[in-house]
């Protein structure tokens, strides 16, 4: 069974259909990509699968029916998600935007023995953020900045990750340092479900990747098989898949 499903999401905009029919799994333990143009539907199925859009459908998290809960009940149970807009408090260090997520979700989860900012430390370590930890969260450059934002996510102790973009405005040290920490995440048996825009990440990330146009999965299948199929090449992938 998968850690993350969703059937038949379906939404709509008045009667623009935005999502149709969409049906994906995520596995535990895997990276799985959700590609597609600009206004394919992508952010639109992340807020639906969060609980930021209401939606038709089923979406189960490890067999459990959650298509009626709330954002924050998703949270409680695993399901956490970053967005394409940095939501980091800027005002703030990163460091402290990373404890004071491990902080909400240690009062959400009373069980939890580890201090807050331990947790933090150990995000900020692991993120290598050492060098901005304690400076403003908005004066770092963009692509640090998402790294905090996944910190924070991470502080969260998620069962699965929903990760918007989680590349847009790295260099190809931190698109690297990225790859290198959600594979160490995967392997701890972690599940992320990815959108992004950078191929050559998601082709080296992915086991499974999705293609969503026009609102509707047109694929799904390995890199390779995505990479070859006609219709993933006329609709997005053109020479890249060449």
């Amino acid at each position: 069974m998968a850690l993350l499903e969703a059937h038949g999401l379906d939404v709509r905009f008045g009667e623009h259909r935005a999502v149709m029919d969409v049906d994906l799994e995520v596995d535990a333990g895997s990276i799985v990509g959700l590609i597609g143009p600009n206004g394919a539907g992508k952010t639109t199925t992340f807020n639906a699968l969060s609980g930021v859009q209401p939606c038709s459908g089923r979406v189960l998290l490890d067999g459990r029916d959650i298509s009626g809960a709330p954002v924050h009940k998703r949270a409680w149970l695993g399901l956490h998600r970053t967005f394409q807009r940095l939501e980091a408090f800027g005002s703030m260090s990163a460091f402290d935007n990373i404890r004071t997520a491990a902080e909400i979700s240690a009062r959400a989860n009373r069980r939890s023995r580890r201090t807050a900012p331990a947790i933090a430390h150990e995000v900020v370590e692991r993120l290598g953020l050492g060098p901005v930890a304690y400076r403003r969260a908005d004066a770092p450059p963009a692509g640090q900045a998402r790294l905090v934002e996944l910190g924070r996510v991470l502080a969260a102790g998620p069962r699965i990750v929903l990760l918007d973009e989680p590349a847009s405005g790295l260099d190809e040290v931190e698109s690297e340092a990225l790859t290198t920490v959600l594979t160490a995440l995967a392997a701890d048996g972690m599940a992320i479900l990815l959108v992004e825009h950078d191929m050559a990440l998601v082709m080296r990330l992915c086991s499974r990747i999705y293609v969503l146009d026009l609102g509707s999965v047109i694929a799904c299948g390995t890199p390779d098989e995505v990479r070859a199929d006609p219709s993933v090449q006329a609709a997005y992938l053109g020479a890249v898949a060449g």
